[in-house]
């Protein structure tokens, strides 16, 4: 195996100086373990409920490269296939969403049930004699699936643990940052998809990333592509600066939340001065500022005392993170393409003003059409192609910002660290692949897998 050739690969991320070796974005060898080891047993999210409300109602998702079918069968239960014939491995389902009575491979004629059971064979009778047992060759069904508050989850791992264990505080306090965002949460029709030539690691340890902004997007802030700051004064921009919504600037206050398998929350802590500054300036605000959920009591029960001051990006592990009413996945297509995935929610009693303004800025801040998306895309091109260089090899990368120089706390079985600009999660977040890349099997995984950071120590 690849892991007893390279050694062990904690040894090529250094969790004290912060070092990550460049091979783990373009070895294949690496990229063909990680789709066995991470993504074909972690829990990986499928759609959301809202997407498949009805008996029959699929959505065609992925785990890995593998395609999977995301559906409801006859009683109305969660059902996640593997979208390939038993006979010949064909697709049985080619349309990306919709509602069927069955699954039938256009190849031969299998025909599956919205269970998976194979329910009909051509020439059962005089082919194969009546000799074929159906009942073993029905569609290879995920070993769990499980909902949270309405996100689907799959893994094909039947050794995994359940989806709440799995999430731990920290993954569940990153789905309640848009779950409690309204009453009753429901996706926004139509999945914005492209692709882009970069490893996808890039593009998730990217998200806890606020380092960049004032960089990468600089050009992007000056188009004023958010409409509703042209309307401030000065001194409200200002205020609005600090209410923390013009993005850019290197914010001071920062929380960094760190869960068992890797799941992270990371962005500029909420502090008292960008309250009184919201506060203040109130409807001028309406459709930037999208931390006024927080006020729900539903939402302070969910989030608990660190997820209320918490800001940033969430991102559960391997590849699903979340910004405003936005989720995203990062798809791996090989060591150097990742299809990013975008769906959008919008609370259910909203009114249609206020989710069009939602929709409007989804579509022009991340997806194939955002401009903050269009930037960060071409740094991590390039730097995908820099990783395969012989030469640029032998250098390894820096993710050392803060290490060691701030107290790791804990409040109600969450750890964090509050600081400034730092790159713990994303330190955080290699630390854990490296510990899923090692790990043989769940149970040696758990035994493992660091359940929280060092004192200082990422």
């Amino acid at each position: 195996m690849l892991h007893e050739i390279r050694g062990p690969f904690r040894s090529l991320v250094d969790v004290k100086t912060g070092l990550v070796d460049r091979s783990i974005y373009a070895d294949e060898g690496i990229y063909q373990l990680e789709l066995e080891r991470i993504f074909a047993r972690a829990w990986n999210f499928m759609c959301h409920e809202s997407m498949i409300p009805k008996a029959g109602d699929f959505f065609l998702s992925f785990i890995g490269e593998e395609s999977v079918i995301a559906t409801r069968d006859k009683k109305g239960e969660l059902q996640v296939l593997l979208n390939s014939c038993r006979h010949r491995g064909n697709a049985v389902c080619r349309a990306e969403e919709g509602n069927a009575r069955s699954f039938l491979c256009t190849y031969h004629g299998w025909t599956y049930g919205l269970d998976g059971q194979l329910i009909g064979v051509p020439g059962y009778k005089d082919f194969y004699h009546e000799q074929l047992d159906k009942s073993q060759w029905g569609l290879v069904r995920a070993g769990k699936v499980a909902s949270y508050k309405g996100f689907v989850f799959a893994t094909m791992d039947p050794e995994a643990p359940d989806l709440e264990e799995f999430l731990g505080e920290v993954g569940r306090m990153g789905l309640d940052l848009i779950a409690e965002k309204g009453e009753e949460m429901v996706a926004v029709k139509g999945v914005q998809k492209s692709v882009i030539g970069c490893n996808w690691k890039l593009a998730v340890d990217n998200l806890f990333d606020f380092y960049h902004p004032q960089i990468s997007h600089a050009s992007a802030t000056m188009s004023g592509f958010r409409k509703q700051l042209n309307k401030l004064t000065t001194e409200e921009m200002d205020m609005a600066a600090k209410a923390g919504v013009l993005g850019g600037g290197l914010r001071p206050h920062h929380r960094v939340s760190m869960g068992k398998y890797g799941h992270a929350v990371g962005g500029p802590r909420i502090t008292e001065e960008m309250l009184e500054a919201r506060a203040i300036l109130g409807d001028k605000l309406d459709g930037l500022v999208q931390d006024q959920f927080r006020d729900r009591p539903q939402a302070q029960e969910a989030l608990g005392e660190v997820g209320l001051k918490q800001g940033g990006h969430p991102n559960i592990f391997p590849n699903l993170w979340m910004t405003g009413y936005q989720l995203s996945l990062r798809l791996p297509k090989g060591p150097s393409a990742t299809e990013i995935w975008w769906f959008t929610f919008v609370p259910k009693e909203e009114t249609e003003e206020r989710k069009a303004e939602i929709i409007e800025r989804a579509n022009h801040v991340f997806g194939a059409a955002g401009l903050l998306e269009q930037d960060d895309g071409e740094n991590w091109d390039q730097s995908t192609r820099a990783m395969k260089g012989v030469v640029a090899q032998r250098y390894p990368l820096n993710f050392g910002m803060g290490v060691g120089l701030a107290p790791v706390q804990r409040v109600a079985g969450v750890s964090y660290v509050d600081t400034n600009v730092n790159e713990h999660a994303q330190l955080w977040t290699y630390q854990a692949w490296s510990e899923w890349m090692d790990a043989e099997s769940w149970a040696q995984l758990g035994q493992i897998a660091t359940s929280a950071p060092l004192d200082g120590v990422r």
